[in-house]
């Protein structure tokens, strides 16, 4: 059974930095993609960024710049390093994961974790 579990959210104030983490549990993605999608209330799901097989990385216009993604050598873990933090990035961060290929959009993702909240103050 595959697990993805997030950590590392909380309150930060506004230029302010939070690094999330993703661990996957049940198998690796060594030839698919992990990344972030993040939704924020009454908003849909939003595509922040994702790491794929080949260790390019990808990022949504609104977070680059500010946002790395990295991973392990295990390709297991995935990090989230959110730096420069406004209050519009306040909401949930979700891990996603494909087993191959890629992702853009919520539907092209596998698995998913639980979800960490991120809220940054003004």
């Amino acid at each position: 059974q595959v697990q993805l579990v997030e950590s590392g959210g909380g309150l930060v104030q506004a230029g302010g930095s939070l690094r999330l983490s993703c661990a996957a549990s049940g198998r690796t993605f060594s030839r698919g993609a992990m990344g972030w999608f993040r939704q924020a209330p009454g908003k849909e799901r939003m595509f922040v960024g994702r790491i794929n097989w080949t260790d390019d990385t990808y990022y949504a216009d609104s977070v680059k710049g500010r946002f790395t993604i990295s991973r392990d050598n295990a390709k297991t873990t995935v990090y989230l390093q959110m730096n420069s933090l406004k209050p519009e990035d306040t909401a949930v961060y979700y891990c996603a994961a494909r087993r191959e290929g890629s992702f853009w959009t919520p539907s092209g993702a596998e698995y998913w974790g639980q979800g960490t909240q991120v809220t940054v103050s003004s």
